[in-house]
């Protein structure tokens, strides 16, 4: 009896008006907001550490830096729902803007933040003969940053980078807040519809899960990897 009680209940959930359509259209939207919100935090990310970790080194571009801290500090001390309500609400107020753009915006902006320390940890962590070296090669700071230091930071800071990608996947899930179709509010549609909370609610979490594991996996073997490389 138990059985098929599940078994309505599931067919309810997911069969019915295929509703699970609301899952897999829900996640393809989260897995673009997420891709793309990890490429714009990365490319900003990087900029920002090169102009703090520059200063930090040289004195030199102060006014730069003082804009930096300042958006660190501005991003990393509000929480990334508030400033998805900003960008949508506030930014573009007067403006018809897609939801997936500004929500990308928001995340990527987010994530830039935290790439930008990682990265700037890792560069401050080459030692300061490299930059040496690549004075004694003839290459001015921005060749030997470019050349030298960055490519040794990105190899230090790779896992984090990594990890960093899964959380902003489970970050994602608040953009149900300006009406993105993610999974997660993919799932909460399907509840809303049926009035049976556990299996939609469940189901999503299951699906994050088994990526977050997949991704872990990832990770893992990367950093095994990398590992395996600096003992040769």
């Amino acid at each position: 009896m138990a059985l098929s009680q599940f078994a309505d209940k599931f067919y309810k959930t997911f069969i019915q008006d295929d509703r699970w359509k609301y899952l897999t259209n829900g996640l393809k939207n989260t897995l673009k907001i997420t891709v793309f919100a990890v490429l714009l935090g990365m490319v900003l990310g990087f900029l920002i550490a090169i102009v703090r970790a520059t200063h930090d080194k040289t004195g030199k571009l102060g006014i730069l830096n003082f804009f930096a801290k300042i958006y660190l500090t501005v991003i990393r001390g509000t929480p990334v729902v508030v400033q998805l309500l900003i960008i949508y609400f506030v930014i573009f107020a007067s403006v018809q803007v897609d939801k997936i753009f500004a929500a990308v915006l928001a995340f990527g902006l987010n994530s830039a933040a935290y790439v930008a320390e990682i990265v700037r940890s890792g560069i401050m962590a080459v030692d300061n003969g490299q930059f040496e070296a690549g004075s004694a090669l003839g290459l001015n700071y921005s060749k030997t940053m470019i050349h030298i230091v960055l490519p040794q930071a990105f190899k230090n800071v790779l896992p984090s980078l990594a990890n960093e990608f899964i959380v902003l996947l489970k970050e994602t899930s608040v953009a149900g807040y300006i009406a993105v179709q993610d999974l997660t509010k993919g799932g909460d549609t399907i509840r809303s519809n049926t009035y049976e909370p556990f299996l939609p609610l469940i189901a999503v979490a299951v699906i994050y899960l088994v990526i977050v594991m997949i991704l872990t996996h990832f990770v893992t073997r990367l950093e095994r990897r990398l590992a395996a490389n600096d003992k040769r």
